[in-house]
């Protein structure tokens, strides 16, 4: 698996980063472009409009790390990692979204590899995913990164434990940070060349 936030798969065409702060309009955007089913197993329920304007809005207030697949300036697929308490601990959540026409390319697979070495690097020991049971495509991206299931009342609970972070981890993080914030800003200014 690749650390690099510059895709080296021939699968798909655009980059893998972290999201920033001042892009929860992009993040909120995906997950609107989400269809009813997508939303739902993203979700483990349906949820409104409204609910998702509330939810990217508080996306820097979570204590969330977010990494998107960003495609012609446009987010088509979310992984975040969020902390179980106000500091980052021993455990966390994981969560993915990849919109229907961007599914079975890889991307999830190389989202998750993204948010098991954020955890690392912030010294979390467990990583937890729950989906529901019918969610076959993230069951199979949790296996492929050696998570641990089980099935708890129609969902399916994964564990993954990362192992800890050592001086490679924590390099790729920052060079993916400082690769990915140099792509957000040329985002950015073309966002701003083209309104004006």
């Amino acid at each position: 698996m690749s650390d690099s936030a510059v895709n080296t798969s021939t699968n798909f065409k655009g980059t893998i980063r972290k999201l920033w702060p001042n892009e929860a309009e992009k993040f909120r955007d995906h997950l609107l472009r989400l269809d009813k089913a997508s939303r739902r197993m993203r979700f483990a329920h349906s949820v409104s409009d409204t609910y998702i304007d509330e939810y990217a809005a508080r996306m820097s207030d979570m204590g969330s790390v977010i990494y998107g697949y960003v495609e012609d300036d446009e987010v088509r697929a979310a992984a975040e990692l969020r902390k179980l308490s106000d500091i980052w601990g021993q455990e966390a959540e994981a969560a993915f979204s990849v919109e229907t026409t961007h599914q079975d390319l890889g991307i999830g697979t190389e989202l998750m590899g993204r948010i098991i070495r954020s955890a690392r690097n912030r010294a979390v020991g467990r990583i937890y995913m729950s989906c529901l049971a019918e969610n076959r495509r993230m069951q199979a991206i949790a296996r492929k990164h050696g998570a641990d299931l089980a099935f708890e009342e129609g969902e399916v609970v994964g564990e993954i434990l990362p192992s800890g972070s050592n001086y490679f981890s924590m390099l790729a993080e920052a060079v993916d940070d400082r690769v990915g914030y140099m792509l957000a800003v040329l985002d950015l200014q073309g966002r701003l060349s083209r309104a004006a």
